[in-house]
């Protein structure tokens, strides 16, 4: 299968599953959640979904519910893409940013030191 198709689902899909988090599911504890990426098997039949969790506290606990909820999800997402198969749904959380802050706090140090030994 064509890179360029499984990149088009793979973006339907992640617009369709953030459309279903906003406006479908009524749970107040993943109100702040965001769909960073999705990622397809070259086959369309596995789908990883990576989910940002605003409060880094509760990410466990929101995993946690979305997987009991990921039945539910994918039939709604069912009726809202055409495609043969609708790919299981696998959710990970997505700690990119976590590495950002991270990384950003070492240049904060660095950038700190060079200008104490400057004075």
């Amino acid at each position: 299968m064509s890179s360029f198709r499984i990149d088009k689902v793979a973006s339907m899909i992640k617009e369709e599953l953030s459309l279903i988090f906003l406006h479908k599911i009524q749970d107040p504890s993943l109100s702040l959640i965001t769909i960073t990426s999705v990622k397809l098997s070259p086959d369309l039949k596995l789908s990883k979904v990576y989910l940002s969790v605003y409060e880094k506290e509760k990410r466990e606990e929101v995993l946690t519910k979305v997987n009991e909820l990921k039945g539910w999800i994918r039939t709604q997402l069912a009726g809202r893409i055409r495609v043969r198969f609708v790919p299981e749904l696998e959710f990970f959380i997505d700690d990119t940013l976590d590495y950002v802050e991270k990384i950003e706090t070492i240049f904060k140090k660095i950038h700190e030191s060079d200008n104490k030994e400057n004075d």
